[in-house]
C-alpha cells in the first residue's frame, strides 16, 4: 500500500516544483511568458474540463434525473445497518483477520484503526455512511459532491471521458469516478483509490484493485436517492460485496465549512485521542457524550 502513498507525494511534489522551476526561466520581477505560464496551468490530455463553457455547451440527452440538491443518511433502520455489512462475501485472511479485530475492539469499547480520528479523509466508501449531510450538483458534464463530514470534494465525469493512464493518474480517497446513463439509472465506476489509512467501516483493508460500481436511481417521488453498491477486490475478498443504501432529500439544510484539527479530536469520544482524554479524566465516553450534549 505504501507506493500508493508515495505517488501521491512525489506527484504534489512535482506540481509544487513546476511553478518555481518555470518562475526561475524568467526575469527576476518581471513577467512571465504567456508560453511559460501556460505550462504553469496542470491539463488534461486531449479533452476538455468538465467546467468548460465549450464541453458545458455540447449537445446530449437530457438526463433521466437531477440530483441536485443537499441529501442525508436514511438511519430509520439504525446506523449499525447503513455500514457496509452482511452479506460479506468470503474474505481472504488478512481481511478476515481485521474484521475480527475489529470486532473484539467493539465488544471491549475500543477504536480500531483511528484513521479519521487521526484526520486521514474517510473516502469511499466511508464517506457515504457519515452521519452527515452530502450535497450534490448535477451538471452535464459532471456531478460534483461535496461532502458536510470534512469538505472532501468528490467528481462524477459525465462527459464520456475515459479513465486515466493507469500509470499516470494520482490515487485520491474518493478515486476517479465516470458515469453514464442506463435507462433510469445512472451507473457510476470508480477506481484509482488512494490505500494508505483508506479503510472500509471498522477497518477493513482496501487494495489498489479495489473498484466500486454505483447504480444510482431516484425514487419515491425523487425524494429518495438509492444507491446499490458492488465492490470487488480480489486482493481481499472473492467476488462481489452488494450492500443498497438509501439517502433522503434535505431542503432544510446546508454544507458548511468543515475542518479536522488533530488536537481538538480529544473532545470526539469515539477517537484515540478522545478516549485518552477520558481515562485521563477518569470519565467515560457515555460521560463525555453527555458533557458534549449540555
Amino acid at each position: 500500500m505504501g507506493h500508493r502513498a508515495n505517488a501521491l507525494t512525489g506527484a504534489l511534489l512535482a506540481v509544487c516544483a513546476a511553478a518555481p522551476a518555470v518562475a526561475q526561466t524568467a526575469p527576476r520581477g518581471g513577467p512571465i511568458p504567456d508560453e511559460q505560464f501556460q505550462k504553469m496551468i496542470p491539463q488534461h490530455p486531449g479533452y476538455l474540463g468538465a467546467l468548460a463553457p465549450e464541453n458545458l455547451k455540447k449537445p446530449r440527452p437530457a438526463p433521466p434525473f437531477d440530483l441536485t440538491g443537499t441529501w442525508f443518511v436514511d438511519l430509520r433502520e439504525g446506523f449499525m445497518k447503513f455500514l457496509f455489512g452482511p452479506p460479506y462475501p468470503h474474505f481472504h485472511a488478512e481481511a478476515q483477520k481485521a474484521m475480527d479485530d475489529a470486532a473484539a475492539a467493539m465488544a471491549k469499547g475500543q477504536t480500531y484503526r483511528d484513521s479519521i480520528g487521526q484526520c486521514y479523509p474517510p473516502g469511499m466508501p466511508m464517506i457515504m455512511t457519515r452521519v452527515w449531510p452530502h450535497a450534490f450538483i448535477q451538471l452535464p458534464t459532471a456531478i460534483y459532491m461535496i461532502s458536510g463530514f470534512n469538505n472532501a470534494v468528490r467528481t462524477i465525469y459525465l462527459d464520456g471521458r475515459d479513465f486515466s493512464d493507469p500509470d499516470l493518474v494520482v490515487p485520491s480517497y474518493n478515486g476517479e469516478s465516470i458515469g453514464h446513463w442506463e435507462g433510469d439509472t445512472l451507473v457510476v465506476t470508480t477506481k484509482y483509490f488512494e490505500t494508505d489509512n483508506h479503510w472500509i467501516d471498522m477497518g477493513l483493508p482496501i487494495s489498489d484493485d479495489f473498484q466500486i460500481v454505483e447504480r444510482i436511481r431516484l425514487v419515491d417521488g425523487g425524494q429518495t436517492m438509492e444507491v446499490e453498491y458492488t465492490m470487488t477486490d480480489p486482493q481481499n475478498w472473492d467476488g462481489e460485496w452488494k450492500n443498497t443504501k438509501r439517502y433522503v432529500r434535505a431542503d432544510h439544510t446546508d454544507i458548511n465549512e468543515s475542518h479536522c484539527i488533530l488536537q481538538y479530536n480529544e473532545n470526539l469520544p469515539g477517537t484515540n485521542l478522545g478516549k485518552q482524554a477520558a481515562d485521563e479524566r477518569g470519565t467515560t465516553a457515555a460521560d463525555a457524550e453527555e458533557t458534549k450534549g449540555e
